[in-house]
């Protein structure tokens, strides 16, 4: 039975291999040697399955994800060894919280197969923190970001600039910034911030993947969780694309949904962990639980599928960006200096985030929408895109 399971395995690999697109995203290419244990993280949808079979190639590893049926009423150590005895130097593993007390099975086979290679994937890094087994001494941990403007301008028109630096004294641009260019970063904002953009209907793929990590992944991390918990994570979702202010009511939430504080944290927490949710806290908060001073979308292309906030967006996507890029993001305490204050070792700025003629009160940095050039002290929110 277990070795028609592993040619039927080897069967889905090879379509999967097959179905790969011509044109990588550059963060699956520029990547050159992979660590023996890989644990790849982030948002359903970035790419992540695309990046392990790529790195497969002329290598002997099978793939699978644990959520196949194929595999879920099997140990993860029945099918990784069936595997091995087939030859393989190695397995991927999509999804790999999807196994029953994988992190148990991972850490023996890790140890019982010093010569092998295992790579997985999961939507979230606290999938390490959830297992009963430590394994961050054993996996390296790698996470996919949502793609930059940067490699959507790749995968458009087959030219792939210079990573910028913003915030450097000295900043050439990347790329001019033509009608052309400037046009695409409006398509990019819109819907190209996962690499599935090309095969249409975007907008239903991302409320998709919404629901499926609401429905999916989140319940792995909270403990009994109940309907009522669900239907109260879409409306959050649906409260903070509407509105004005990105903030959340913590005692109206408790009370309207007859729900206890600390679950409403747990959830808020864990929607932030599996990228649905980007939650910013004023400098020097360290509140163990809090619901931040603003609340985003981790992925600020869902401010155009659900019809959101301009201004919001405009906010995320400084936020996810300068995260991305390295940066802790909080909120200023005085909202006279900016919105935000961004720290990275020892450099530490204050940035206010606007359309075309936002002022720049007190910050070091506004970032302006609708702005092609920048000038001493104003960025193009185009320009962060690029610096990754």
């Amino acid at each position: 039975m277990i070795n028609l399971i592993v040619e039927e395995l080897q069967t889905i690999m090879a379509r999967r291999i097959a179905a790969l697109p011509p044109t990588l995203r550059p963060f699956t290419q520029e990547a050159t040697s992979l660590p023996r244990a890989l644990l790849l993280t982030g948002a359903r949808g970035v790419g992540k399955s695309t990046f392990l079979l790529h790195h497969s190639k002329n290598r002997k590893l099978l793939y699978f994800s644990a959520d196949n049926p194929l595999v879920m009423t099997l140990s993860l150590s029945e099918v990784v060894q069936a595997i091995f005895m087939h030859g393989y130097e190695g397995v991927i593993i999509d999804e790999v919280h999807f196994a029953r007390n994988w992190s148990l099975h991972l850490k023996s086979l890790y140890d019982d197969y010093p010569h092998h290679l295992f790579w997985v994937s999961d939507s979230s890094s606290r999938v390490l923190r959830s297992g009963t087994a430590d394994l961050s001494r054993r996996f390296v941990h790698m996470k996919m970001p949502i793609m930059s403007f940067r490699e959507y301008l790749y995968l458009q028109t087959g030219q792939l600039y210079d990573r910028s630096s913003p915030f450097s004294e000295e900043n050439p641009l990347p790329v001019q910034p033509t009608s052309t260019i400037l046009s695409l970063f409006s398509d990019y904002r819109k819907h190209g911030t996962r690499p599935f953009y090309s095969e249409g209907y975007f907008n239903e793929r991302m409320l998709a993947i919404l629901d499926k990590t609401i429905h999916a992944d989140v319940p792995f991390f909270v403990p009994s969780i109940t309907d009522n918990n669900l239907r109260l994570m879409h409306a959050i979702v649906g409260t903070l694309s509407m509105a004005s202010i990105p903030r959340l009511q913590v005692n109206s939430l408790c009370t309207d949904w007859n729900i206890g504080a600390r679950k409403l944290y747990d959830l808020l927490e864990v929607l932030e962990a599996v990228e649905v949710l980007s939650i910013i806290r004023k400098e020097g908060d360290r509140k163990a639980k809090s619901v931040g001073d603003k609340l985003f979308f981790a992925d600020p292309s869902y401010y155009e599928v659900l019809g959101g906030n301009i201004g919001n967006a405009r906010e995320a996507f400084v936020a996810t960006l300068c995260r991305i890029d390295g940066f802790e993001v909080t909120s200023t305490r005085d909202e006279k200096q900016g919105d935000f204050v961004i720290t990275k070792e020892r450099k530490r700025l204050t940035l206010e985030v606007g359309g075309k003629t936002k002022s720049r009160k007190g910050a070091d940095f506004v970032i302006r929408d609708d702005l092609d050039y920048p000038s001493p002290g104003a960025l193009p929110l185009w320009l962060l895109a690029m610096s990754y």
